[in-house]
């Protein structure tokens, strides 16, 4: 038999994805599973960009340009100047096969093996799978559920740097936890990166899902640190369009540009299909975007209210994004979240969650917390909560805990 690489065998298996087989077998068992632990929203795709796709009129479909194809980069050049900043260009930009892509890049651009970068905890878990993949370091500044998993003082990202490390990746607002940055953090960042001559890579890809009428701010509100940002986004939960794989790497950097540039050379180019429906997706205006954050609005409060309302769990309001933490009243939840999938059922239906430890550089931070993704329909939602709840009594009872 072939040897496998470390790389392979230190790999770290997704916790979205990982329990999948058992979701699959309750299926074929005629279980309904209500998918909580996986950010698909069941919202439709703007209609402009179903409708580009199904009116392609080439005869060839070709490569890409390597760095995205001049009509979607000037499309993303208008959708920037919309939100201030005009200074961009498509030359800014290198499009890339979805956000997960851009990570790849930034990362492999900036950091050599044994360098680290520091992330705030719980984060998203595929940070690990990225870095893990270049034999980088995660160096964890923790949050906690007590807090909201409100940003730690500033000065703690300070104390974390040595002369390893490369970069300081912050997700806003945040996947898992809708943590959103104020922008005296994000200042205070900005400063450290000049201070210490590292990159800020600030993961923006639900910059448009902020509630409760605040806004959010990005990296490239602080200009004095042009050569030491890159922006990461996603038309995936943006346009509802996660299928299509289409991202961008955003950075005013000739220098990081140019070196990022090699790695997208060298993967030859971006999905041309998807930048043909995300180019026609940018032909919205406001309406869409307005519509669809009010219906997340709609659906985070009565999925929070529902889960605080169940006897030990405790779940923050996000102010971003589409997910919220919460601490459940069991042992594990790797064990309840396979339970529920394998043993337990409600009138012949379960829920899917993702057990959060993977979101933990110490799994063991989030052994009784669950990541939840509202992007199911109202009704799915109050279905899913009264199925959580009947389920922790059981599982309670089963273990005697």
């Amino acid at each position: 038999m072939p040897n496998i690489s470390n790389r392979a065998l230190h790999m770290p298996p997704s916790p979205v994805r990982k329990l999948v087989p058992f979701a699959l077998q309750a299926k074929q068992k005629g279980i309904k599973v209500y998918h909580l632990n996986i950010g698909q929203p069941d919202i439709e795709t703007p209609e402009t960009a179903l409708n580009a796709l199904k009116n392609i009129d080439l005869k060839v479909l070709e490569y890409a340009l390597s760095e995205g194809n001049i009509e979607y980069r000037k499309a993303l050049t208008d959708y920037y100047h919309s939100l201030g900043f005009s200074d961009l260009t498509p030359d800014n930009f290198i499009v890339t096969n979805g956000g997960s892509e851009a990570l790849n890049f930034a990362i492999s651009t900036l950091c050599d093996e044994g360098d680290e970068v520091i992330i705030p905890e719980p984060y998203y878990a595929n940070y690990n799978g990225f870095t893990s993949t270049f034999d980088v370091n995660v160096v964890a500044v923790p949050s906690t559920i007590d807090t909201g998993f409100a940003l730690p003082p500033v000065e703690e990202f300070e104390k974390k740097i040595t002369e390893k490390t490369r970069a300081i990746i912050i997700c806003n607002p945040g996947n898992p936890t809708g943590y959103l940055y104020t922008r005296e953090e994000l200042k205070k960042l900005a400063e450290i990166a000049l201070k210490y001559d590292i990159v800020i890579i600030s993961d923006e890809v639900y910059r448009e899902y902020v509630y409760d009428g605040k806004q959010q701010v990005s990296m490239l509100d602080f200009p004095e640190i042009a050569d030491n940002c890159i922006i990461i986004d996603s038309e995936s939960k943006r346009y509802s369009m996660c299928g299509v794989r289409i991202g961008c790497m955003v950075t005013r950097s000739n220098k990081i540009r140019n070196a990022a540039m090699l790695f997208a050379q060298a993967r030859l180019s971006p999905v041309l299909l998807g930048q043909i429906a995300a180019t026609a997706a940018h032909q919205n205006d406001g309406a869409y975007i307005r519509a669809v954050r009010e219906e997340y609005t709609h659906r985070r409060n009565v999925l929070v209210d529902l889960l605080n309302a169940i006897p030990g769990v405790i779940c923050p309001k996000p102010k971003g994004a589409f997910y919220c933490v919460a601490e459940l009243p069991v042992d594990d939840t790797e064990k309840f979240a396979q339970w529920l999938l394998e043993k337990y059922s409600l009138n012949n239906e379960t829920i899917m969650v993702a057990p959060a430890g993977g979101f933990y550089s110490d799994p063991e931070l989030g052994k009784k917390q669950v990541r939840i993704a509202y992007v199911l329909k109202e009704e799915d939602l109050k279905r899913s909560a009264e199925i959580l709840k009947e389920a922790l009594k059981k599982y309670r009872e089963e273990f005697s805990l």
